[in-house]
């Protein structure tokens, strides 16, 4: 069994090494042809050395090559992963210190809010491009992206290549499950959930083992923690009645009632501006692995990486039946939320393909800041295929965070000096500063 693996962005080299540890634990994908390609050289380099150490650590017998060259890399595809990062750190710090001089305060900022706005919007062009190949050269394989904005991004990849097989995939609702069991200390593989709602704040709806509903421990042990309920997924899990599925410093971007609060930060223990330092920490991961790897020609597989990709792959190679949550567009299968935007659902992999499950309707409060959500996203990505920058500042106005916390005024500052500190990264016809 030889499938045609292409990881596109290959230069996220961390990510890169756990995917292809976790591809050639599977014995049937150890002969896979692996193709790497990045737009940076020395990455490009470093993430096909990771390649080859991995593969000798597995004990796997890949092909593995790799090529500056997008389309040539594609040719021949079966399962295409993206995983890239457009404008890279660089582009991140922006999205931080520029918002942060109007008193908007972020975590994360790559999902909604104003830094997933702009990360979508440079991100668009290039899936565009992805896709245009993809659609020449191996029309047949499966998008697999895990870039952010997930939902986004699978929503845009519906009106740029409608025909194309896209999975969006995301392992916050397998860690949400993981830290959850881990709470209640019972093992994760002897408990059964159902998750659904949109990536980054979709809903844990079902949590059993052996037909016992698990929230009332875990109710239990949130009342013997004080300190476990200064979290803000904790907050509003006994607000809601039911868990999200990311972490709290993603949620708190997604709501109105905390980031805005200064005592709301300090009570639910908020890291503003925390992926700056993550992203710090990428570039030092980096210069670290590039050492090890001058020194060894094996490299440890983390045995704790779970990632769906690989599973997906194996099980449209095998035919063993698998369930993960994975992001695709809406069509009815959550039935009050809107169709045409990407949710997150159960999805069934098998040999014939992936098959994301009907869901009905989420309970309405879930639903709602659902809805809430999905503005900003359906916004901004019709402000990428309309062509019309006055979408771009209504994502932003309707973005729960930043609703409350600027002005309409200051909002539209912010996307024009944004969009001047992007430049030609955006779409073309998003480049200019509007007035009101």
């Amino acid at each position: 069994m030889k499938p045609t693996i292409v990881i596109i962005g290959a230069g996220s080299v961390e990510f890169t090494r756990e995917l292809l540890g976790d591809i050639f634990s599977f014995a049937e994908l150890g002969s896979a042809r692996i193709v790497l390609h990045d737009i940076d050289t020395e990455r490009l380099d470093t993430a096909e050395a990771i390649a080859r150490a991995t593969a000798k650590e597995a004990g796997a017998q890949p092909e593995i090559l790799s090529s500056l060259d997008r389309r040539r890399a594609l040719d021949g595809a079966d399962y295409v992963i993206n995983v890239i990062q457009v404008g890279m750190h660089e582009a991140t710090v922006r999205d931080f210190e520029i918002p942060a001089r109007y008193g908007l305060h972020q975590t994360i900022g790559d999902t909604i809010g104003i830094g997933g706005i702009f990360r979508g919007l440079r991100t668009f062009p290039v899936l565009a491009a992805i896709a245009r190949d993809m659609q020449q050269v191996c029309p047949d394989a499966w998008l697999l992206n895990y870039t952010n904005p997930m939902a986004m991004n699978v929503t845009y990849l519906r009106h740029a290549a409608p025909g194309l097989k896209v999975l969006g995939l995301c392992h916050s609702v397998y860690w949400t499950m993981a830290g959850l069991c881990e709470l209640i200390d019972v093992p994760l593989d002897e408990v059964s959930y159902w998750s659904a709602g949109v990536n980054h704040q979709a809903w844990v709806l079902r949590w059993e083992r052996g037909g016992q509903d698990l929230y009332p421990l875990l109710d239990q042990r949130i009342a013997a923690d004080p300190e476990l309920r200064r979290r803000v997924r904790v907050d509003m899990y006994r607000r809601l009645g039911y868990y999200p599925t990311e972490t709290s410093e993603h949620s708190s971007e997604y709501v109105p009632w905390y980031l805005k609060h200064p005592g709301e930060v300090d009570r639910l223990r908020l890291n503003v501006g925390e992926y700056v330092s993550i992203s710090e920490a990428n570039l030092a991961e980096y210069a670290r692995v590039r050492a090890e790897l001058a020194n060894a020609k094996a490299l440890p597989i983390d045995t704790d990486s779970t990632e769906y990709a690989p599973q997906v792959i194996h099980s449209l190679e095998t035919g063993a039946v698998r369930v993960i949550s994975a992001n695709v567009v809406n069509a009815g299968l959550i039935t009050n939320l809107p169709d045409g935007v990407a949710v997150e659902v159960p999805t069934v992999l098998d040999a014939l393909g992936a098959h994301p499950m009907s869901v009905g309707d989420l309970p309405p409060q879930c639903a709602a800041l659902n809805r809430s959500f999905l503005g900003p996203v359906d916004l901004t990505v019709r402000a990428a295929v309309d062509g019309d920058p006055r979408l771009v500042r209504a994502a932003a106005m309707v973005d729960p965070n930043m609703a409350a916390t600027l002005t309409v005024d200051q909002i539209w500052e912010l996307c024009d000096e944004l969009t001047v500190a992007h430049g030609d990264l955006l779409p073309e016809p998003l480049r200019t500063k509007l007035a009101p």
